[in-house]
């Protein structure tokens, strides 16, 4: 506490800091507001997400190939191809017109697997249907960033706020209510890094205990234990690779945690005082790849079924004239062929570099100068003298995704000074979501596909909140300053949230207040 602070006198406690002292006194409180907030957050988050969802009743942006393709999947076992300029009809009903050849598709198939149980189960005319499995996964991705916050956190309230702020975001919603594999990837990728982090929680206890037990007659322990069951790391290859088996760029998720998993148990059992950690530390990384890495393998082969068991898919023959010699004669031509299709796939990902007006390399990202625009549709004769709008941007609230990239920047730096290990968990999702799409500046790319970027930008503001309003150890007039700035920051980001939420879900409104959402020139 600073000299200045003792000389003045202090004020009474926050509203927010009488509240909190109640809640903790009271056994029953607390398990009520364990329950309710993330329930109340959750529900907000389905209302902003499943309302009017099925509007508009027409394909977007690149539903045109994804939820196409997951109908033909749906019902061949494989994407078939369909004819040319069929949007329109496949909206009016006609969604029947694919054929048996198989469609070149350039993503694995998990993502329309999913995508096409909601067309089976309320039809595959239903834009309600074909959005109804990505409302879910992304209605359930705010309740997984509230448990991922409250066991980073340890506060009922400081995980309620980021798992708030992607319920009201735009970049949440949009990606909630369009058939698109990205909100369903996001899902995949959050949930592996909570069974990372349940998996960190279980071994810190059982590396302890085991090292504990090896110990000499002079405390010395030269080697830990190997630790081979650990269920919730295998549980993060699973999603890992459901994720990768969505979008391939759950390759790096895989790579992320494993760096993650493997520094941490080092640093683990050199704290722990294990003479050769090191060396030990790699023994137990080796040991957690073969429980995980093969599991990811398997799960994302296994979503290939549907091409395997089948016969007419893209490139299912490929390796028929040539299969191959040596030691690889014995795989059989199915999986060489898929092998081939896998190199195709990879082909084009890498070099990808058709013009679009609304693409936007990496480096852009953080700025926001580019968000993309899913659907536009203007009429006349209502509204103001230019006529009404229909429009869907994918644009985060400003005030959120600005927010998120100085938080994340706190946070690195934070992360430097203190080496804070929450911290690190924080800044590998953000470093395993952004930093490979550097790689690739001239790749057609979107803004969009931040919104797997999103929920650890979000943990990096509930922790610069959390420092923002103040610690324990701060006097009430210091806390309760904190505390205001973290309300009216709250309050802004949900007014600018309401200000752009009839153009993030497509509401008819008069082309001036469309307008004014334009803030730079770039947003048009």
């Amino acid at each position: 506490m600073a000299t200045a602070d003792l000389l003045i006198p202090d004020t009474k406690p926050s509203l927010y800091d009488r509240w909190a002292v109640r809640v903790r006194a009271s056994a029953r409180q607390q398990r009520l507001w364990r329950w309710l907030a993330p329930t109340l957050v959750t529900m907000l988050a389905g209302l902003l997400r499943f309302v009017d969802l099925g509007h508009p009743h027409a394909l977007v942006f690149d539903e045109t190939y994804y939820v196409k393709d997951a109908w033909s999947q749906w019902k061949l076992g494989y994407p078939g191809t369909w004819p040319p300029n069929v949007d329109d009809a496949f909206a009016r009903g006609h969604t029947d017109l694919y054929t048996a050849v198989g469609s070149y598709v350039v993503h694995p198939p998990l993502g329309k697997w999913i995508i096409g149980i909601g067309m089976w189960l309320f039809g595959p005319d239903s834009s309600f249907g074909w959005r109804f499995m990505v409302a879910v996964a992304g209605t359930a991705t705010v309740l997984l960033l509230y448990l991922v916050a409250k066991r980073l956190t340890g506060s009922v309230v400081f995980a309620t706020i980021p798992a708030f702020l992607l319920a009201i975001d735009g970049l949440g919603i949009v990606l909630s209510r369009t058939g698109l594999l990205d909100g369903i990837l996001t899902f995949f990728i959050l949930l592996t890094f909570w069974f990372v982090l349940l998996d960190r929680e279980r071994q810190l206890g059982r590396l302890a205990a085991g090292i504990a037990a090896r110990a000499d007659e002079h405390g010395g322990v030269h080697w830990g234990p190997v630790m081979w069951g650990r269920w919730w790391l295998i549980a993060a290859a699973v999603s890992a690779g459901a994720a990768t088996a969505v979008k391939w760029s759950g390759l790096y998720v895989i790579a992320g945690v494993g760096v993650y998993v493997i520094v941490t148990d080092l640093l683990a059992r050199r704290r722990l005082g294990v003479l050769n950690w090191a060396t030990d530390g790699l023994r137990q990384g080796l040991a957690s790849f073969l429980v995980s890495v093969p599991v990811a393998f398997v799960v994302y082969l296994a979503s290939w079924t549907g091409w395997l068991v089948t016969d007419k898919g893209w490139d299912r023959h490929a390796a028929d004239p040539h299969p191959a010699t040596g030691f690889f004669a014995w795989v059989p031509l199915p999986l060489q062929s898929l092998w081939k299709y896998q190199q195709e796939m990879y082909q084009f990902n890498v070099s990808l570099t058709t013009p679009h007006s609304y693409a936007s390399p990496a480096w852009q990202w953080a700025l926001l100068i580019r968000p993309t625009s899913m659907y536009w549709s203007q009429r006349k004769g209502c509204g103001d003298a230019v006529g009404c709008v229909q429009a869907i941007s994918s644009i985060p609230n400003p005030l959120i995704w600005w927010g998120g990239v100085a938080a994340a920047i706190f946070l690195l730096v934070a992360f430097i000074l203190r080496r804070e290990s929450t911290y690190a968990f924080v800044l590998t999702g953000i470093a395993a979501t952004y930093l490979p799409w550097l790689e690739y500046p001239q790749r057609t790319i979107f803004q969009f596909y931040t919104i797997a970027i999103l929920p650890f930008m979000l943990l990096a503001i509930a922790f610069a909140l959390r420092e923002i309003a103040g610690g324990p150890d701060a006097t009430n007039r210091r806390r309760l300053a904190g505390q205001r700035v973290v309300v009216v920051y709250l309050v802004a980001v949900t007014v600018i949230s309401a200000f752009w939420y009839p153009v993030w879900t497509g509401m008819e409104v008069p082309y001036t207040y469309w307008r004014l959402h334009n803030w730079i020139v770039t947003w048009i």
